[in-house]
């Protein structure tokens, strides 16, 4: 077949122009997008119920958690109770059907609700990889803008109208992007109509508030149509009677013993801006923010056009709007794709470099440059056809790829050099060299893809993504030795037909004269003279290896350097909103200086997706950006001492700022946490946890534990004696408490995209005058309520925890790895001491070791899985484990190397360490497939390894230099997407530098050592 090829190189090049035409054609549709569309096995349910306390609120929450205990495939499930809200997690086993579990979920919810009206239904929420915003898009108005009715359409410049136009226009307009799933938006204000009743009037006509809020009801209903027959037509007859506007309310008629009043006689209407729970500010000014979330199937690329294009046609038609983009999630995927490109021409380059030094010759460079780029070609095609996307993860392994892509051509070329100078004539050389190599090629391309197929298997959401990375580095392999296979030989023969192969290199081989195969020779004579030495030397790095991994830090991911940071304040004390946003604005002024960017998210929030954590009002979620990682280290530092000076019961943390890879591999939660719980079951109390943190504390000085988060409430105690000897109930007491406090919702106005509430209540009522008003009992006598209620203050919990076992309070401890399990032993032998209690251990600690015991376990599947398929070449149960002996020798100083460097046992280096192991064996894969064939035409032993070692040392050296060379610009440390390939680069590259030492001087050992006896 490869003769009939090389006799027709026209037909070869016209079916490669057609493969690259495809692949162009199939590129242009490929979607481009932060991460593959995955489910990941999460469920979150949210419930409000504005002023209810923690402890009513995990009142709501325990029995619809009970309901959903029952739900198939559940993992883990806990509640998490604050004032006013509460909200559920829930995962899932991997493989869960996430949309049928959905289902079930809501199922489950509606049977728990029984039907009560009191709380409003919770929201279910899945999580998905591709529901992260790809940037959010802040709206303010810009300062000193002219006071115009036309800034705004039908509207002035107040920032009530603004929210409006946001969501009624701006929200639109985006959504209309063919590239935009939703606009999730947050910090709208809308208004609401209060009713602010006149007493004065109202005593001396002897009635209550209750007759306006009935006159309000009765003015406003909706009765249902009815129909009329005349003749041969029948007419629908309709009763508008509903109240729309402030007029309306303002001209409702009362006959209040036979005199007639308006409303507005009696009742003052006030229009203002409804009641605000949460706020937003982009710097400084009061602001309304968009989450912008990209549809699947398209493009980042053509979302960042289609916004560009779309924010400057609204900075022309609205100038009075400041437009801000932030959180800009596309830059990993941009730095990947830059990668990709950088590293298709830096690694052509250098592969080109080192054939042409190796080579010596001028036309082998030109075969690699056609290698890269058509097996890439090749690979995208396949994306197109089996549908995988251009994501974080693909690109990752078509990076790995690329460093591989050549040595397949390498070998290939060699061997053809090899042969034709031999005296073969080119046309039967190219064919016999093809041969010799096709089948040791196929086995290392299978042992390679061989390693990344078990990464699939990784429990959670890791599996499902790295099976795009497994199928990009397949593809690509294959890829390439289809090229190298087919391709390669056919420019081969144009290249070189009519030409002498002693020639070639003549005066080229003048200029380079390193001769690299003495040095070889006599490091493999000195390795065959002590072999026993070496074989110690392997022997110790088995108990090293056990060593060194239990000294070695592990961790989820490397250590990632940001410039922008979420950070979230909790105050820990029951604040305001408007001390809540002074309190953030004092915070962001000392670092102002230092910062580029900052949104300020103060209070509860309206997005209805999960991508931002649930705050209540004294909780605030800063997103800052600063230059870079430097000095966003001396923002958090400024930061973090300001709030302990001079709010030290205020609580601040930092995590990164919501991208996908952090949102699903990174460690959120403490080193070390201490689950809390009675034997008894009974509910924890702050006094009870107050007294173990102590006890913890003076037992581990050195290590800092935060104090119980706990808030401070107000109780109003009705006296039932004082009630019934002045004739008042519940209910008086309670509208009456509604009022003061402006909370008397009568009915909801709908105006389209949202409701106007309308309420009745005193606008000017502060806490300081509830006890002293007074409430009409049945007798229409007004009695003050200091003489019916009594007010108590106390302490709460902030936040209630319950899960599967019961209610538990999490003490949160972060701590080195070395130290945690010193630690455990204290907390359990203090926790034993006290009879009332038991606790559960769980945190990063306990993920990052399962994660890493993981990658173990598909390490060992793996190398099993290599055995197998060298047993089926070789025929052979012991030359597989010649070759696969080296992996121990390079595991070994891969984790040291790490250790000496710095960086942790994580996510990166593991799956480094697994790439590495299949990568390197291919070396030996060839020498020993090199040495058998020798053998089995008469050489003996002895010759046969030299001679093997010498024909094989040149492509040896020359793939492992070309796919560590492609590596290198990996390890320069300039930002997230090179730190997250930092760990990875740096396993391969000390893999593959061992690993060839190893193949060129300890297999050959090896095979001698086993075989001079038989």
């Amino acid at each position: 077949m490869i003769k009939q090829l090389i006799e027709r190189p026209i037909a070869v090049t016209m079916s490669i122009i057609a493969i690259i035409v495809l692949g162009f054609v199939s590129m242009s549709y490929l979607p481009v997008s932060l991460m593959p569309d995955i489910d990941i096995p999460q469920i979150t349910v949210q419930v409000t119920n504005p002023g209810a306390s923690v402890r009513e609120v995990d009142g709501i929450l325990k029995p619809i958690k009970n309901q959903l205990t029952q739900v198939v495939g559940l993992k883990t499930i806990t509640s998490e109770a604050r004032s006013d809200a509460g909200t559920i997690f829930m995962t899932f086993e991997p493989g869960s059907d996430i949309d049928m579990i959905f289902i079930e979920v809501n199922e489950k919810i509606d049977r728990s609700m029984g039907g009560s009206s009191d709380v409003e239904r919770p929201k279910i929420l899945k999580a998905s990889a591709t529901d992260i915003p790809a940037f959010y898009l802040n709206l303010s108005l810009k300062s000193g803008a002219p006071l115009s009715k036309d800034s705004l359409p039908n509207a002035g410049i107040r920032f009530t109208e603004l929210g409006n136009f946001a969501r009624d226009v701006i929200s639109k307009r985006i959504e209309q992007q063919k590239e935009t799933a939703m606009v999730d938006i947050s910090g709208v204000v809308t208004p609401e109509l209060l009713c602010v009743p006149d007493y004065k009037k109202l005593t001396s006509m002897g009635v209550g508030i209750e007759m306006l809020e009935g006159a309000i009801n009765s003015n406003n209903v909706q009765l249902g149509a009815l129909s009329i027959k005349d003749g041969l037509y029948r007419y629908n007859i309709h009763f508008d009677s509903d109240i729309t506007t402030k007029e309306d309310i303002e001209n409702i008629y009362i006959n209040h013993n036979g005199r007639i009043f308006q409303f507005k006689e009696l009742c003052e209407v006030i229009e203002r801006p409804a009641k605000r729970s949460g706020m937003v500010r982009s710097g400084k000014e009061n602001a309304v923010t968009m989450a912008i979330i990209k549809q699947n199937d398209s493009k980042m690329e053509d979302l960042q056009i289609s916004m560009d294009k779309l924010i400057k046609e609204l900075e022309k038609e609205y100038p009075d709007i400041k437009y801000e983009l932030t959180r800009d999630q596309t830059k990993l995927l941009t730095y990947s794709i830059n990668n990709l490109q950088n590293n298709l021409i830096f690694g052509a380059l250098l592969a080109c470099i080192v054939i042409f030094f190796f080579m010596k010759d001028f036309r082998s460079p030109l075969l690699i440059i056609i290698t890269i780029p058509l097996s890439l070609i090749i690979t995208l095609l396949a994306f197109h056809l089996i549908g995988i996307t251009i994501n974080i993860i693909s690109l990752s392994g078509l990076v790995l790829g690329v460093g591989m892509m050549v040595d397949n051509s390498i070998i290939v070329i060699d061997n053809i050099m090899q042969k034709w100078q031999q005296g073969l004539p080119l046309k039967d050389a190219i064919p016999k060299a093809v041969g010799e190599v096709v089948t040791p090629m196929l086995s290392s391309v299978l042992t390679t893809c061989s390693v990344f197929l078990p990464l699939i298997f990784l429990s959670g959401v890791a599996g499902a993504l790295f099976f795009d990375q497994a199928m990009a580095v397949a593809i690509a392999l294959f890829a390439s030795l289809f090229v190298s296979v087919l391709v390669i030989p056919v420019y081969f023969y144009v290249l070189y037909k009519g030409r002498d192969p002693k020639a070639e290199n003549k005066y080229l081989s003048k200029a380079f004269t390193f001769n690299y195969y003495r040095p070889y020779e006599w490091a493999l004579k000195w390795t065959l003279r002590h072999g026993v030495i070496t074989f110690i030397i392997f022997l110790i790095t088995i108990p090293a290896i056990y060593f060194v991994y239990n000294e070695i830090e592990k961790s989820r991911l490397p250590n990632i350097s940001h410039d922008d940071t979420v950070m979230t304040i909790d105050w820990n004390s029951g604040i305001s909103l408007e001390e809540n946003d002074k309190r953030v604005g004092e915070v962001l002024n000392i670092v102002s200086d230092d910062i580029e960017q900052s949104t300020s998210m103060v209070g509860s929030q309206q997005f209805l997706m999960s991508h931002t954590d649930n705050i209540t009002t004294s909780e605030s979620i800063v997103y800052i950006k600063t230059k870079d990682k430097e000095i966003l280290s001396d923002v958090k530092d400024k930061i973090e001492s300001y709030i302990s000076s001079k709010y030290p019961k205020g609580i601040v943390t930092f995590k990164v700022s919501g991208n996908i890879f952090d949102m699903i591999f990174a460690e959120n939660e403490s080193k070390l946490i201490v689950n809390l719980q009675k034997k008894s079951g009974e509910s924890l109390k702050v006094e009870e946890v107050n007294m173990v943190i102590d006890k913890i504390s003076k037992k581990l000085p050195n290590i800092l534990i935060d104090p119980v988060v706990k808030e401070q409430n107000i109780r109003y105690i009705a006296d039932v004696e004082a009630m019934a000897m002045y004739n008042i109930d519940y209910s008086s007491i309670h509208s009456k408490l509604k009022n003061l406090i402006s909370q008397n919702d009568l009915f909801k106005i709908n105006q389209g995209g949202y409701y106007v509430p309308v309420t009745t209540g005193d606008s000017r009522a502060q806490s300081d005058d509830i006890l002293s008003s007074k409430v009409r009992n049945r007798d229409g006598v007004e009695i003050p309520l200091n003489l019916i209620i009594k007010e108590s203050k106390g302490e709460d919990f902030k936040k209630l925890y319950s899960g599967k076992s019961g209610d538990y309070y999490p003490i949160e401890i972060d701590a080195e790895d070395k130290d945690v399990e010193n630690i455990i032993a204290d907390i359990s032998e203090i926790i034993k001491e006290d009879k009332n209690f038991f606790t559960t251990f769980s945190g990063s600690y306990f993920s990052s070791r399962e994660m890493v015991n993981e990658l173990v376990i598909i390490l060992l599947v793996s190398v099993l899985l290599l055995y197998f398929i060298l047993a089926a070449q070789f025929e052979s149960v012991v030359q597989p484990i010649i070759i696969l002996s080296e992996i121990v020798i390079d595991i070994f100083w891969v984790m040291l190397g790490l250790m000496l460097l710095g960086e942790s046992l994580n996510l990166m280096s593991l799956i480094g360490i697994i790439v590495m192991s299949g990568i390197i064996i291919n070396d030996s894969i060839l020498k020993v497939d090199t040495i058998n064939r020798l053998r089995k035409q008469g050489m003996p032993l002895i010759k046969a390894v030299f001679v093997g070692g010498h024909s094989r040392l040149k492509p040896i050296i020359m793939t492992s230099l070309t796919t560590i060379l492609a590596l290198v610009p990996f390890l320069s440390r300039v930002d997230m997407g090179s730190d997250l390939q930092y760990p990875l680069s740096l396993a391969i590259i000390i893999g593959m530098t061992i690993g060839t030492i190893v193949s060129l001087l300890f297999i050959p050992l090896a095979y001698y050592t086993i075989y001079k006896k038989r």
